[in-house]
């Protein structure tokens, strides 16, 4: 009986510890599956948005890959693109270097929301003030107005959301 009895244990022991372990080994990898997913909606999502601030793209559409339509409408950036008020609208710019700092977050397999704290600087702008408009900002705005306005470094606290195993930015709230 009693060698029945550790042999049970034995086993049972070893089966808990196999099942801890693979517990463990699949929260690690829903984990660092949403890291990755997350990354890549807040990279790609806000150099797009900073694309289409810039005149560089006119595609809105693309917009609707990484950010609820909610987000969009409430966007302040955006709305003065459509009417016409950006301060690159008189550049032609071809190019930026777009970068983000992400605080850090924790996302459980089941967690459908998430807040994260995102630092986004463009240190490079490429571009230059449209032929035709050249002597009138120069004018307006001085000799160092050949080049666009530098992006303001801003910190952002943002909320994405899964919807449809898709992450996606549901609201934008400025910190500095």
């Amino acid at each position: 009986m009693r060698f029945l009895r550790r042999t049970i244990w034995y086993f049972a022991s070893r089966l808990l510890l196999l099942c801890v372990l693979l517990g463990l080994a699949i929260s690690v990898f829903y984990y660092a599956m949403n890291l990755t997913n997350i990354q890549v909606v807040l990279k790609d999502g806000l150099a797009a948005r900073a694309k289409v601030i810039m005149g560089i793209t006119d595609n809105r559409d693309e917009l609707r890959k990484f950010f609820q339509n909610a987000a969009l409408s409430n966007d302040s950036d955006l709305k003065l693109v459509s009417l016409g008020n950006s301060p690159y609208a008189d550049y032609n710019v071809r190019g930026l270097d777009h970068r983000l700092d992400l605080g850090f977050f924790w996302t459980w397999p089941w967690d459908s929301s998430v807040w994260i704290n995102v630092s986004e600087s463009i240190p490079r702008i490429d571009g230059r003030v449209k032929g035709l408009k050249a002597d009138e900002v120069i004018a307006r705005d001085g000799p160092g107005a050949v080049y666009p306005p530098a992006w303001p470094d801003m910190r952002y606290r943002i909320l994405l959301s899964r919807e449809a195993g898709q992450w996606k930015i549901r609201s934008m709230n400025v910190i500095r």
